[in-house]
């Protein structure tokens, strides 16, 4: 870059007569390491010599002692017999025609030294002038302030791209500058090649030079002096290292979770998903649950998904997707929601060989059952001569069996327990007297009570009710029967074989449920299902003092039996009657 005199004031150096002159700047500024152009003219008398004489002119840097041209070495001349000063040879140069008048002289590779105060000598034939009344003065700027230019154009993950460092201001006239380059980004670096003032890379960025610095340094020789400047690398690149963070209930502790994750929750609980990918430019994020598509919680930050009440329907697989011009990638993670046991059923049927019981419940993770015979505790697979327990698990499922052979105490309770991580669930069967005797040879008996029950109720339909909360009393009392006619014996008591149910259902932490629950006298199973009957409300309003147990009475009963035989011989006559029946309903 060339400098302009610091004031445009031009000296005039002038003999008596006004034949001698030189016009040119009386200051001028340079940079430390850089160039400067100063324009000189001058004139003389054209006496004292001849055609053929050359103009022989110099420039001498001012000392504390009058120029001496034969002791002083000039800085700068056309003279080819005249040495010039080490320091500043070929650094300052005379670019004008002295034929022509012309003394402008450029100064290359500025150093600190050269400041200071120049005069310029005529020599001609007889002509000999130093124009010491004009001086010219150069000035040094402390320090070297221009810097490079960085042109990286636009940069692209995996793609060849030429970076350029230029220093436009130096001097296109001496010793070439010298560039080096510096920065983790030329690892991939290719070919590379230089001009006079200008350096050219060829990079082939990825995403791990994205906001790297790459600097280039200029450094000019002769001066000593170095210049640099760094940039920070915008590499663009598809989105990548794609990762979800979970934020559980309001804690402030964070979980990465990677493609293909399971993540438990609690049913109930609140998650907070945060969807993040590395890209540039940014990826845009999108959600979804199974296969729909799910709006983000926050419409001002899509990466956020929130479930503030985790609850069953919420189990599945949930993705997150982002994308950008580059590419696209995508998480999935699979959501499991944990609940104690629920739904829990069990039922029982009289078969040949004794009483068969069923129980089944759902829980996630799939809970354990067990059974109590009285105080008697069976898990898992048992078998001996009276009690045999087969239990297995599918799913969320869990469903256990229990078979009782021989006879049966009465006022035996049977209890069916599952439970998990989560919570437990318990169902109990009370047998009251009338079902301790043998269970072999009752079926008769038992199709006469549920002949008897529908002839005195006036009932042709089963009985069903719903899982809801019933209390059910029934008293019942039968008259004497007449004697059969191919026994002659007594016929049996009825009220013997009644057999009455209480169930009692406990559920901890996450609240209750009751499921149908069956009771077969009979040789045959049926276990009743839901069909469209409400589900009770959590009982979040009325709950039992201390010391207090709830009795959940039978919830629904079902009775299978024999068609009773018809009495030969002779007419039999019986009679039932309902005392009292109350049913309570949620």
């Amino acid at each position: 870059e060339t400098w302009t005199a610091e004031v445009p004031l031009l000296w005039r150096s002038r003999l008596l007569d006004d034949r001698y002159q030189l016009q040119v700047q009386n200051s001028v500024m340079v940079q430390e390491g850089l160039c400067v152009f100063i324009p000189c003219t001058f004139s003389y008398p054209p006496d004292g010599w001849i055609d053929s004489d050359p103009v022989l002119v110099y420039w001498f840097r001012q000392g504390p002692n009058k120029i001496n041209q034969k002791r002083d070495v000039p800085v700068a001349t056309n003279n080819p017999q005249k040495e010039v000063k080490e320091e500043t040879k070929s650094r300052f140069q005379l670019l004008g025609d002295p034929q022509a008048n012309n003394c402008s002289l450029q100064i290359t590779g500025a150093q600190k030294k050269d400041g200071g105060k120049y005069i310029f000598r005529l020599e001609r034939g007889e002509q000999k002038f130093s124009y010491k009344d004009t001086l010219l003065t150069v000035k040094l700027l402390p320090a070297l302030t221009n810097v490079p230019d960085i042109i990286t154009g636009s940069l692209e993950s995996g793609c060849r791209s030429h970076v350029t460092c230029s220093v436009p201001w130096a001097c296109d006239k001496g010793t070439p500058p010298t560039f080096s380059w510096m920065g983790t980004a030329l690892r991939s670096q290719g070919s590379h090649s230089e001009a006079y003032g200008s350096s050219v890379i060829m990079l082939t960025p990825g995403p791990e030079d994205h906001g790297t610095n790459l600097t280039c340094q200029v450094t000019f020789p002769r001066a000593g002096v170095t210049t640099q400047r760094t940039v920070m690398l915008n590499v663009s690149y598809a989105p990548q290292n794609l990762t979800i963070s979970l934020l559980r209930g309001k804690c402030t502790v964070t979980k990465y979770l990677g493609n293909g994750s399971s993540l438990p929750a609690l049913e109930g609980e609140y998650l907070r998903l945060l969807c993040v990918a590395d890209s540039n430019p940014p990826a845009t994020q999108s959600w979804v649950k199974g296969r729909h598509p799910v709006s983000p919680s926050e419409p001002w930050d899509p990466r956020v998904l929130e479930l503030p009440r985790v609850q069953k329907e919420d189990e599945g697989e949930v993705t997150c997707g982002v994308q950008n011009r580059l590419g696209s990638q995508h998480i999935s993670l699979r959501l499991s929601v944990l609940y104690a046991p629920q739904l829990l059923r069990l039922s029982c049927s009289r078969e040949e060989e004794g009483l068969h019981c069923s129980c089944s419940a759902r829980a996630r993770p799939a809970p354990s059952l067990r059974w109590r015979v009285g105080d008697w505790l069976v898990e898992g697979n048992s078998s001996n001569a009276s009690v045999r327990v087969t239990s297995g698990s599918a799913g969320p499922w869990a469903n256990s069996s229990l078979r009782l052979g021989g006879r049966l105490s009465p006022g035996l309770r049977l209890h069916c327990e599952a439970q998990n991580d989560q919570g437990a669930h318990s169902v109990s069967v009370l047998l009251l007297p009338g079902l301790g005797v043998g269970l072999a040879g009752e079926r008769e008996r038992g199709g006469e009570f549920v002949q008897a029950a529908f002839m005195g109720a006036g009932l042709t339909t089963l009985l069903f009710l719903c899982p809801c909360l019933i209390f059910l009393i029934v008293k019942t009392r039968r008259k004497k029967a007449t004697k059969t006619a191919a026994g002659g014996l007594d016929a049996p008591s009825v009220l013997g074989t009644i057999t009455w149910v209480s169930v009692k259902s406990s559920v901890h932490d996450l609240g209750y449920h009751l499921a149908p629950i069956t009771f077969s006298p009979g040789s045959h199973r049926q276990e009743s299902q839901p069909s469209g009957c409400p589900v009770c409300p959590p009982p979040d309003v009325a709950t039992p003092t201390l010391g207090e147990e709830q009795e959940l009475h039978y919830a629904s009963l079902i009775f299978h039996g024999l068609r009773p035989r018809e009495p030969q011989g002779q007419e039999a006559t019986s009679t039932t009657e309902y005392s009292e029946i109350k049913i309570r309903q949620c």
